[in-house]
């Protein structure tokens, strides 16, 4: 028989999509291992589902210490930490708030939020859970490789390109466009300048001329377009990636290339600056020896502070490291003797300072919000006026799990599927009561099991490195 008429025996149900009718949902609004991941399509998973209301108060200290503080100033602050208050595991969301910050900084590259001061990407790090990202070579891999998932470089062409037409004078309207994304990929495609008969090398000659780019190295990929022609291939930010990762050697080469020539680059396209959120970064420390953590720390120094690169001169590139409570013992010392501390202090005292915010436990109104927010995003009719939870069954989920927004949520998924399987419209206080004295046994296991993931207890380590 042919291979295109083969079937698989386990088929698809073909109806599911009324399994979860009796209690006014589409599908289970709650994820089953809640853990951020922004490359996940679905939106339980990648951060989406955010109730920015829960932590206003954390937004608002980022935007009044950091986005709206003029890069221009050169006591802006150029490293910063959100720190979680608790060292009750994980699972507080601070990886959903990292998130949804770099992405409302993107939104209009911040000349929002600064009410039109800064013009300012956000790159989101995650360092992998592996240790891949210990040294510091390593982390300037991860922002590049961020800010070529921004488009950041095709941006930045795009500009650039945008600027010189303009002044130059070369025949074209510019609504002829329908959006920024159709003007970005025109002046990034070959076949646009060709089918303009505009010549690439007369634009580029412009930009480096009028655009701050004198001292960014000769061999700058932008550099080839200088005696290119319409019909020759046009850089774009591929050559860019080609360059970094098949060219240049790890070490002073990419460090030169991130915090010199592409922040002359970013300065002459119009950004004045850009935040860097490293989310978890104790995943950095946590596989470092204390002479790695030295050394790393040393590298945060001289780029971001004190060194010869663009990026220290001016503090064009800002660092957020979020963290947990007890990563500052683990990188004390190293911050001691790198310098880092007199220049960013990490220190008890400092917690009330603009650079420092404290990342809140959540309470039982932070709780019943978040829930609230999954299941508006899944509810069948929200006309009807039928929740799914009762009050009193949230108050008692959010004291069972102690405020842990990671359990839960994990809990909600649970409870949802076990009243689904009993036919139940609501759940109600008693069947959260009854779920969790039915797992009384296995409770504080599956508990742990979603606050703490596989990582080091860094508080214990901490000690155990002075």
């Amino acid at each position: 028989m042919s291979n295109l008429l083969n079937k698989p025996k386990a088929a698809i149900p073909e109806d599911s999509a009324g399994k979860y009718e009796s209690l006014n949902l589409k599908e289970n609004p709650f994820p089953l291992s809640p853990y951020v991941n922004k490359n996940n399509l679905d939106i339980r998973y990648n951060g989406s589902i955010y109730e920015s209301k829960i932590r206003e108060k954390e937004f608002n200290q980022v935007v009044e210490g950091f986005l709206k503080v003029p890069q221009t100033d050169p006591n802006h602050i150029r490293l910063g930490y959100i720190q979680d208050n608790s060292y009750v595991g994980r699972g507080n969301g601070k990886s959903a708030f990292a998130v949804n910050l770099v992405s409302k900084i993107n939104k209009e590259f911040c000349i929002d939020l600064s009410e039109g001061v800064n013009k300012c990407f956000g790159l989101h790090i995650a360092p992998e859970p592996s240790g891949r990202t210990k040294t510091f070579d390593s982390f300037v891999d991860s922002v590049f490789q961020a800010i070529l998932e921004l488009d950041l470089i095709k941006y930045s062409l795009a500009s650039l390109r945008l600027e010189a037409l303009m002044n130059i004078g070369k025949e074209f309207d510019l609504k002829e466009f329908n959006s920024d994304n159709q003007i970005i990929e025109s002046l990034n495609s070959k076949e646009w300048f060709s089918d303009k008969k505009i010549v690439v090398s007369e634009i580029t000659r412009f930009i480096y001329k009028n655009g701050g780019l004198n001292k960014i190295s000769s061999d700058f990929p932008l550099y080839e377009d200088l005696n290119r022609h319409y019909n020759f291939h046009i850089v774009t930010q591929e050559k860019f990636e080609n360059y970094y990762f098949k060219t240049l050697r790890k070490g002073k080469e990419r460090l030169k290339f991130v915090f010199n020539d592409l922040i002359l680059f970013f300065k002459a396209s119009g950004f004045n600056g850009g935040f860097i959120i490293v989310d978890d970064f104790e995943r950095i420390p946590d596989f470092q020896s204390e002479k790695l953590r030295q050394q790393f720390a040393l590298e945060l120094r001289t780029n971001f502070f004190d060194g010869i690169y663009e990026n220290a001169k001016v503090g064009f590139l800002n660092l957020i490291l979020v963290m947990h409570a007890g990563t500052p013992r683990l990188v004390g010392k190293a911050w001691d003797v790198s310098g880092l501390e007199r220049r960013s202090p990490l220190s008890e005292d400092s917690v009330n300072d603009k650079h420092f915010i404290s990342f809140e436990k959540l309470n039982l109104d932070h709780a019943k919000l978040l829930i609230t927010k999954y299941v508006n995003e899944y509810l069948l009719d929200s006309e009807k006026n039928k929740f799914p939870f009762s009050d009193d069954a949230i108050a008692l989920i959010s004291e069972k799990c102690e405020l842990n927004a990671a359990s839960m949520l994990e809990k909600c998924h649970v409870l949802i599927e076990e009243a689904v399987k009993e036919s139940k419209s609501v759940v109600d206080k008693k069947f959260v009561e009854d779920y969790f004295g039915k797992t009384k046994g296995s409770m504080e296991e599956e508990a742990k099991h979603v606050s703490t993931e596989e990582t080091t207890d860094l508080f214990e380590k901490s000690k155990n490195d002075d």
